[in-house]
């Protein structure tokens, strides 16, 4: 009996004029119904300190559609008006939570748009090459891979570069599959994106770095037009072009080093950072971004699910380079950074900073495992 879960597929979509005319539609009609509720909150919590909730907005919703001013409401993806308002109500939560910000108001000049709706009687479905969506039809999709299962939802977006792409949210069953069987440790960095316990030295591509200067070169270009004009907008589709490909390079790398590693090993041992906290030091805060360690660690989680793989997290406190890997020894003039290579002096071993670290890791990591 195989366990059910849910996938995401992202696929390229080329609506024609008209379909984008109804898609934008919808990223408008998704965008006023947030930003009006927003205000509605607001409003009503200020004068008589009262708490408009999720089921509530939803009936002023439905009312608001038969009024003269916003009857356009009532042509647009009904679905994805609801969510529009969990989304809200989603970010209240948040922030009530302090895991976020208070909300904030959606503007048509964002560099991305997206409404996501609900498959309600199958009204979301692949015919052949083409996808159906609520309201805007028959859709031209490149469909990159296949699947198997239930879509329960899809998140219509449009890139900064004028691209459009469906997200599907995929119920399927998790057929595990196999892995080699074996055992490694993993120590992220900046000069080599992670070493292993086997003695793999895996570069980072620096995505951003490589594209740096002409990223610079081409923003420059886009502060001297004039804005609004029909260059600047132009210059502005270049920039995003750019960003794309930096996006593009880092995430194909990121997923072929997630693959290689639960593919390859039935145990994974890694270290937890706190990149939120190393984001704050303004000398290493673009290098960590582009490394995207916070990405990484979630893929391996979620693919580790479909290899059966077992993730162990080391504490953040484990002192995995200060400790040789052959006797145990705790070094502390090893806390400096800039030191890459060091001499046990209790046993007399060479070390490598990283792949000693990797070790530990790996170590302390089996320890974990066995004790649960």
């Amino acid at each position: 009996m195989y366990m059910l879960y849910t996938k995401g597929y992202k696929y390229r979509i080329y609506p024609n004029r008209a379909q984008i005319n109804r898609i934008e539609n919808i990223f408008g009609c998704c965008r006023f119904v947030f930003n009006y509720f927003l205000t509605l909150r607001r409003t009503a919590w200020k004068i008589s300190g009262q708490s408009i909730n999720y089921v509530l907005s939803s009936r002023i919703l439905t009312s608001l559609k038969k009024y003269r001013p916003y009857v356009f409401l009532a042509s647009s993806d009904s679905m994805a008006l609801q969510e529009s308002l969990k989304d809200l109500d989603r970010a209240y939560q948040n922030f009530f939570d302090k895991r976020n910000s208070y909300p904030k108001y959606k503007s048509k000049h964002f560099h991305k748009q997206s409404y996501r709706t609900r498959n309600v009687n199958n009204c979301i479905r692949v015919e052949g090459k083409h996808l159906i969506l609520p309201k805007v039809g028959k859709v031209k999709i490149k469909l990159s891979r296949s699947f198997k299962g239930r879509i329960l939802n899809a998140t219509v977006s449009r890139d900064p570069s004028g691209k459009y792409y469906v997200s599907l949210c995929v119920e399927e069953e998790l057929i595990p599959k196999p892995n080699a069987g074996g055992m490694t440790g993993i120590d992220v960095g900046l000069h080599d994106f992670y070493v292993d316990s086997n003695g793999n030295h895996i570069p980072n591509p620096k995505a951003l770095r490589r594209y740096e200067k002409k990223l610079a070169r081409e923003q420059r270009r886009l502060s001297r037009k004039v804005k609004g004009s029909k260059n600047s907008k132009k210059q502005r589709r270049e920039v995003s072009r750019i960003h794309e490909k930096i996006h593009n390079l880092r995430t194909d790398f990121l997923h072929k080093e997630s693959t290689r590693l639960v593919s390859e090993n039935q145990v994974i041992c890694m270290e937890t950072l706190k990149v939120k906290g190393m984001v704050r030091n303004h000398h290493l805060a673009k290098s960590v971004s582009d490394a995207s360690w916070s990405r990484f660690f979630s893929m391996l989680k979620y693919k580790s699910m479909e290899y059966g793989c077992d993730i162990i997290q080391v504490s953040t406190f484990f002192p995995s380079s200060q400790l040789c890997s052959c006797c145990g020894y705790k070094n502390p003039v090893v806390k400096d950074l800039s030191i890459r290579k060091w001499v046990c002096p209790c046993c007399g071993a060479e070390h490598d900073r990283d792949m000693n670290a990797a070790i530990n890791i790996l170590k302390e990591g089996m320890k974990l495992l066995t004790a649960a």
